[in-house]
């Protein structure tokens, strides 16, 4: 009888801290890494701690995060985000030249899908193929 208690009490507290697991999660959705496959580009995202260090940037200190593609080294980083809501947050990114800049939302969508919205500013661009493509107002981002 005691093993029985015993082995139900703890296989209650291994199923909380894995449901603790999952809310602290989701209570943290601008924290980790999310991918677009379509134009090969992440997301690297901790707008709570602020504490991202980007290769090659040091001088710029912890950052809330970065973007980056698979195809070209350049970044831009984020210098200023703000999460406004739990599932809204203000960001503002520049290229690594600093020459350019821009204004974007982050909204986390039902699905936990990521959606970065520029507002205004400079218009997001990548190389494909030695060529510049600008990406589109929207792109939407899947959690790495």
């Amino acid at each position: 009888m005691r093993r029985t208690g015993l082995s139900l009490f703890l296989l209650f507290i291994f199923a909380l801290m894995g449901e603790l697991s999952h809310a602290q999660e989701s209570v943290r959705p601008f924290e980790g890494d999310y991918y677009n496959e379509e134009y090969q580009v992440y997301l690297h995202l901790n707008f709570y701690e602020k504490n991202m260090e980007v290769s090659g940037q040091e001088y710029l200190g912890p950052l809330p995060g970065y973007f980056s593609t698979k195809r070209d080294t350049r970044l831009w980083m984020i210098v200023e985000a703000d999460v406004v809501g739990p599932t809204k947050a203000h960001s503002t990114f520049i290229n690594d030249f600093g020459s350019e800049d821009f204004e974007a939302s982050l909204e986390i969508n039902k699905d936990g899908a990521l959606t970065l919205k520029r507002l205004s500013g400079s218009v997001l661009k990548i190389v494909v193929d030695n060529k510049y493509v600008k990406l589109p107002k929207e792109v939407t981002f899947r959690r790495n």
